[in-house]
């Protein structure tokens, strides 16, 4: 009996050691067949089974400068780049592949899973949301329709905003510019959003603030983990309990309301409010998700879009437009017959501000804002973001069923495929000295293409420029994001007089993490008041 049970004992080890080669071995095994449905499709550094593990280390600190050597060696193909412990990433290159994309059906390309992955939905914003996506309609169209309408309350708020973030002072102010342009952007937003006074409640804009940075770095915690570990590390890193709770208390008993007056009156009771709550509750499928829990996480969610864009966006221009004030102070109009200094557009737009003109009117890039008299300036916007940009891979997509491209490259099911907007904002196919900032760069294109004023609008993605994606998934937020945007800028170049703290010559290097851009958060930018120029 001893000698049997000490037998026995001696052998658990040995058993769980063969358990666990065995296991490995399959996992290996299920990794070289899963490889092997990417043979056809070139790789960009080491792709064998272990060392491409290497490489998508690399990708980390270093995803930019990967894809665009395997943009240069392979254009007008697919390639692929191992990206951590998420296997191989397909990137297609060339006007043909691309087009293809953006023809694709969500039955074969879907965006909607290619997201819920990238942002880890289920952990981060919650099932519901995934399950979904009403409140995007409720962007493209409900937005978009009352941004006219809406626009005198963003404005002002813009100017309480910045009066009180940055007081106009006669001496040079340092303020941080990361968290500061964080505070302004969500105010302005949140205007439109849920109005006066909760926008700007401190703690409602921390509380949006917060959820914005916790869920895109949580998301890229959670994709550095293995399938079997993200529910784990998704279920304790998910900000979405604390989150709901919180904006529940400053915004639960407003659409509780809401929700009462709809039950007792219908869709269109008298005095209701023009904002995102009740265009989200006139979208609204009804069900579960008819809670006032649900909409004060399509709040979130929403603010979560409109915070990152805006912010980043808004940052890089300030920055760029700050180094480049020579520039600006030695434009000239190009007509002849108002050729105007800067400093007198400068002057012409603090009358038309006083207008407060409305989006929908045509000039600068499709609205008569209140920046400057020429169109120049808005393409300047976009030159910013083409040098920039705010990641390195746009429009996503989940292969739901094998797909083949028009060139016979074929894409297995379950893998994921990206345009590589930055390598193509930096190709000379696309764009004369494109490594080189040219400040109206889109303005001269547009004087010499066909069709160039529809073509080179921000809002407008065509083959050549991708910032807010392609086809019918492209951004849907976009037209809001580019007209708070000029407001923002005009407002700043009206009232202050601004230059970088430490950095004369170049723009604050951004940090690289995995695909995305993200602007110098310890840059400090001077402030005072703009001294007027004959």
């Amino acid at each position: 009996m001893s000698s049997s049970s000490t037998n026995t004992t001696l052998n658990i080890p040995v058993l769980l050691a063969s358990l666990g080669i065995l296991y490995l071995f399959s996992k290996l095994w299920r990794a070289h067949l899963e490889m092997a449905k990417f043979d056809g499709i070139p790789a960009v550094g080491p792709s064998g089974l272990l060392s491409s593990f290497i490489s998508g280390m690399r990708y980390v600190k270093n995803a930019r400068e990967l894809i665009k050597e395997g943009y240069e060696k392979y254009h007008g193909r697919a390639f692929k780049i191992s990206i951590p412990n998420s296997g191989w990433m397909v990137i297609a290159t060339g006007p043909e592949l691309v087009n293809d994309i953006r023809k694709a059906s969500d039955e074969y390309l879907s965006f909607d899973e290619a997201l819920n992955e990238f942002l880890q939905i289920d952990y981060t914003l919650g099932k519901p949301h995934r399950e979904h996506l009403y409140h995007v309609n409720v962007v493209r169209n409900a937005v978009t329709r009352n941004l006219s309408a809406r626009y005198s309350d963003v404005r002002d708020e813009i100017i309480a905003a910045f009066s009180e973030e940055i007081p106009v002072t006669d001496d040079w102010t340092s303020i941080n510019a990361y968290d500061t342009i964080l505070r302004i952007v969500c105010r302005t937003s949140n205007r439109l959003f849920v109005g006066l006074p909760l926008c700007r409640d401190p703690d409602w804009i921390d509380l949006n603030i917060q959820f914005t940075v916790r869920v895109n770095s949580i998301a890229a915690i959670i994709n550095l983990f293995p399938d079997i570990l993200k529910p784990i590390v998704g279920n304790l890193l998910s900000p979405t309990g604390t989150a709901t709770r919180r904006a529940h208390r400053h915004i639960g008993h407003i659409i509780q309301d809401r929700l009462d007056k709809q039950d007792q009156y219908g869709r269109d009771w008298e005095d209701k409010p023009n904002d995102l709550v009740s265009w989200l509750l006139d979208e609204n499928p009804g069900g579960k998700y008819r809670t006032a829990e649900d909409i004060a996480m399509r709040l979130l969610n929403t603010n979560m879009a409109a915070i990152h864009t805006t912010f980043f966006l808004l940052s890089w221009f300030s920055d760029t437009l700050i180094l480049h004030n020579d520039i600006c102070h030695k434009f000239k109009s190009p007509s002849p017959a108002s050729s105007t200094t800067w400093q007198s557009n400068r002057t012409q737009s603090s009358k038309l501000s006083e207008r407060k003109s409305s989006p929908s009117l045509k000039n600068m890039d499709g609205a008569k804002f209140l920046w400057a008299t020429s169109a120049k300036w808005i393409v300047f916007m976009k030159e910013v973001t083409r040098m920039v940009g705010v990641g390195v891979l746009v429009s996503g997509r989940k292969v739901m069923k094998d797909f083949t491209f028009s060139d016979g490259t074929r894409l297995p099911a379950g893998s994921t495929v990206c345009i590589p907007v930055w390598a193509m904002h930096h190709d000379e196919r696309h764009y004369e000295d494109p490594n080189e900032f040219k400040p109206f760069r889109f303005s001269d294109m547009r004087d010499i293409e066909e069709n160039g004023n529809i073509k080179h609008q921000m809002i407008t993605p065509n083959s050549d420029y991708f910032l807010f994606g392609t086809g019918r998934h492209a951004c849907p937020g976009r037209f809001f994001a580019v007209n708070e945007l000029k407001t923002l800028l005009a407002h700043t170049l009206l009232t202050y007089d601004v230059k970088l703290e430490g950095f004369s010559k170049e723009v604050p290097e951004p940090t690289l993490f995995t695909s995305a851009i993200i602007p110098n958060q310890k840059a400090k930018v001077l402030f005072r008041k703009r001294i007027m120029m004959d």
